[in-house]
C-alpha cells in the first residue's frame, strides 16, 4: 500500500514539474522515502512488532476463553521431562495466529504484495499456518498431543510445497532467473547477468563459496524445492520453545540476503551471488517476520503467557524455506538455520539408532531436551541455542565474501 502511495505521489510530482508549479506533491516530498526498500522494511518490522503488542493480550484472552490450553505429553511418553514442563499445562497455544496476522498485515501495508516472491512466501506461510491451526485445534479439542496424523500432515505440506515450487519454476519470466538478461535490459541495468561466467537459471544450485553454479538439476528442482519447504517447516516445528528467537535470527539474515540479491552492483559486481531485480522486496516480508517474532517474545518470555503451537512453527518454517529458495541460497540455509537443522538431525539420528541398534544416542530428542535432562535449566538451553543461532547467522553472511 505504501508503495502505491509513492507511485501516486511520484506521478503528481512529475506532473507538477512538467507544469513548472509547486503543489501538494512538492509539499509532501518526504513521501519519496517510500520508494526505498530499506525504509519500508524497517517500517514493516516496527509495524509487525507494534501490532503484536497491541493485539497480543486480546489474542491471549481469546485463546484462554476458548480453553485452547497447551496439551503436555504424559510421563509415560516423556518421563522426567513431564516434571520439568508440568507448569506449562493450560498455557494457551495457537499463538502463531498473532505472528501470521502481524506479518501479513505489515506486508500488505509496507511491501509490494503483488511481487511474486513476496506473494509466494506469504501464501506458503498462510497455507501452512492453516494446517498448523487444524493440528493445534485437534490437539486441544481431544485433550492429547497427537493432533493431525503424521501422514495427513505430510500430505498437505507436500501439496503446499509443490504449489509454491511449481510457481517459482514455471514463472521464470516473472522471477527473472530464467531470462535475466532481458529483465536487466528492461530494468535499465547492464545486460547479461552471470554468476561467475555461467548464466544463471532457476534450476541451478549455488553456494557462496563457489562463484559458479554447483549443478543444474532442471525440472528436478521442483521436488528439491518442495523438500526444502517441507523440511524447514518440520524442523522449525521440532525446535519447540526455541523457535521464536531462532526465527528472528534467520529472518534478519535472509532479509539481508534478499536485499543484497536485489541490487545489481552488490550482487553481481561485489559479492557474485545470484541477482534478481525483484527479490529485494522480499526483505520487507522477512523483516516483518522478525518484528512479529520480537512481538511474540514479549508475551512468550518466562513465564510464558502463550505458545505459538504448530500454527506458528509450521507457518514460519514454510516462509523461511520459501524465502531461501527465492534468493537462490537454499544450501546456505543449512548454516544460517543450523539450529533447526541440528534439531531435525538429532531426531533422525535418535530414531535411526533406536531402530537399528535398540540404543539411544541422546537422553531425548530433539537435542535441546537432551540438555534439559542433563541438568541445564530451560532458560539456559533457550539462551544458549539463541546465541548459537546468532553466530551461525553471522557466519553464513560472512561466507558471501570469502574467496
Amino acid at each position: 500500500m505504501l508503495y502505491w502511495i509513492y507511485e501516486l505521489w511520484r506521478e503528481a510530482f512529475d506532473a507538477e514539474n512538467a507544469r513548472n508549479v509547486e503543489g501538494w506533491a512538492h509539499t509532501l516530498s518526504f513521501l519519496n522515502l517510500l520508494k526505498y526498500i530499506t525504509f519500508r522494511a524497517a517500517l514493516a518490522c516496527l509495524l509487525a512488532f507494534l501490532l503484536s503488542l497491541l493485539f497480543g493480550m486480546r489474542v491471549i484472552r481469546r485463546l484462554i476463553s476458548l480453553k485452547v490450553g497447551q496439551p503436555i505429553r504424559s510421563a509415560e511418553e516423556v518421563h522426567k521431562l513431564a516434571e520439568l514442563h508440568g507448569g506449562k499445562v493450560g498455557t494457551p497455544t495457537m499463538g502463531g495466529v498473532l505472528i501470521i496476522g502481524s506479518v501479513l498485515v505489515a506486508t500488505l501495508v509496507c511491501a509490494r504484495p503483488l511481487n511474486p516472491f513476496v506473494a509466494v512466501c506469504a501464501c506458503s506461510m498462510g497455507a501452512l499456518g492453516l494446517l498448523g491451526f487444524c493440528d493445534d485445534y485437534k490437539k486441544v479439542n481431544e485433550k492429547n498431543s497427537d493432533g493431525v496424523s503424521a501422514r495427513m500432515k505430510l500430505f498437505w505440506q507436500l501439496v503446499v510445497a509443490l504449489v509454491a515450487a511449481c510457481f517459482l519454476y514455471f514463472k521464470q519470466e516473472i522471477s527473472g532467473f530464467g531470462n535475466t538478461a532481458e529483465t536487466i535490459r528492461e530494468m535499465g541495468y547492464m545486460p547479461g547477468y552471470k554468476l561467475g561466467n555461467v548464466p544463471m537459471g532457476i534450476g541451478q544450485i549455488t553456494f557462496p563459496l563457489f562463484k559458479v553454479p554447483l549443478v543444474d538439476i532442471g525440472w528436478l528442482v521442483i521436488p528439491f524445492f518442495a523438500a526444502i519447504i517441507i523440511g524447514c517447516s518440520n524442523a522449525v516445528n521440532l525446535t519447540d520453545g526455541l523457535d521464536a528467537g531462532c526465527t528472528i535470527t534467520v529472518s534478519l539474515a535472509y532479509a539481508m540476503l534478499a536485499y543484497l540479491a536485489g541490487h545489481f552492483f552488490m550482487a553481481n559486481s561485489y559479492l557474485t551471488i545470484p541477482y534478481n531485480p525483484f527479490v529485494g522486496e522480499l526483505a520487507v516480508f522477512m523483516l516483518a517476520l522478525a518484528g512479529a517474532g520480537f512481538g511474540f517474545l514479549w508475551f512468550n518470555c518466562h513465564p510464558a503467557k502463550v505458545f505459538m503451537g504448530d500454527t506458528g512453527s509450521l507457518a514460519i518454517g514454510g516462509a523461511i524455506g520459501t524465502a531461501a529458495i527465492c534468493v537462490k541460497q537454499e544450501l546456505l540455509l543449512v548454516i544460517i538455520g543450523g539450529v533447526f537443522v541440528m534439531e531435525a538431525l538429532s531426531v533422525m539420528l535418535q530414531v535411526g539408532s533406536f531402530k537399528l541398534r535398540r540404543k539411544r544416542i541422546f537422553a531425548m530428542a530433539p537435542i535441546h531436551h537432551h540438555f534439559e535432562l542433563r541438568g541445564w535449566h530451560e532458560s539456559q538451553v533457550i539462551i544458549r541455542f539463541w546465541i548459537l543461532s546468532i553466530m551461525l547467522g553471522l557466519f553464513g553472511l560472512a561466507l558471501l565474501k570469502i574467496v
